[in-house]
């Protein structure tokens, strides 16, 4: 346990060393939200949002860009980096195995996507009166199956990808399917009917979230998928991993 404590302490340090992973993972979601929280018309109830502000109504999408930022790119290509410069298998020969390095890793990202998450919920609150999620406990559930879906597909990324270029080769495509299904690119309401229903089922599940902030209760079968997906990637990813 006490080397386990060392090697998370270490990870979170060098987290922390990194500015731009700082900038981008708890950074430009707020830069986003302020942003686009500076042009009136976007704090203006809409019919278009169910009387809800766009920024309201966007809010959940910047909780994708978190998610997809962190789980699509920075876990695996970090993984793939250890991997191709040789940590994993020197560690295999000390007393931390390289399993703790991996649930530190995960553990840093997580700690990132939810004070990201966090602030995201609050400044939207306090800067444009954003409600709170209205439904604090199917919110939460969204968001942790959200957020397991995608660092699963993430380590089944690391897994395969056996150098860190070749990680962000295969990240990048989910990243960007990721970001646009969740409407990050294009405001969700502009896409053709059946793109905007794909992006309610596919992880993170961005329309779970919107419901449950604004007081809507998750349909179950995309929170049921997001399990499914977390469930299957990572135990593919589990079976496929390699440390050398």
């Amino acid at each position: 346990m006490r080397a386990f404590g060392q090697v998370l302490r270490t990870e979170a340090v060098l987290f922390l060393r990194e500015p731009s992973a700082i900038l981008v993972v708890v950074g430009l979601p707020l830069v986003l939200l302020l942003g686009l929280g500076a042009i009136p018309a976007l704090r203006e109830p809409s019919p278009d949002f169910g009387g809800q502000t766009f920024i309201a109504y966007f809010a959940p999408s910047l909780l994708v860009m978190t998610l997809a930022v962190t789980g699509l790119t920075a876990l695996p290509v970090s993984l793939a980096t250890y991997r191709e410069r040789g940590i994993l298998r020197r560690m295999a020969t000390t007393p931390v195995s390289p399993a703790a390095l991996l649930v530190a890793q995960l553990l840093v990202v997580l700690a990132s996507i939810v004070v990201s998450a966090v602030l995201v919920v609050v400044v939207a609150r306090i800067a444009f009166g954003v409600p709170l999620p209205q439904r604090p406990l199917g919110f939460a559930v969204a968001f942790l199956l959200g957020t397991a879906a995608l660092l699963a597909l993430g380590l089944l990324v690391a897994a395969v990808a056996p150098t860190s270029k070749a990680a962000q080769g295969f990240a990048v495509p989910l990243f960007m399917l990721t970001m646009f299904l969740g409407g990050v690119y294009v405001p969700r309401f502009l896409l053709p009917d059946f793109l905007n229903r794909v992006g309610e089922y596919a992880p993170p599940g961005v329309q779970a979230l919107l419901d449950a902030w604004t007081g809507t209760s998750p349909d179950p079968l995309p929170l049921a998928i997001m399990a499914v997906v977390a469930v299957m990637a990572g135990t593919a990813a589990a079976r496929l991993f390699r440390w050398e």
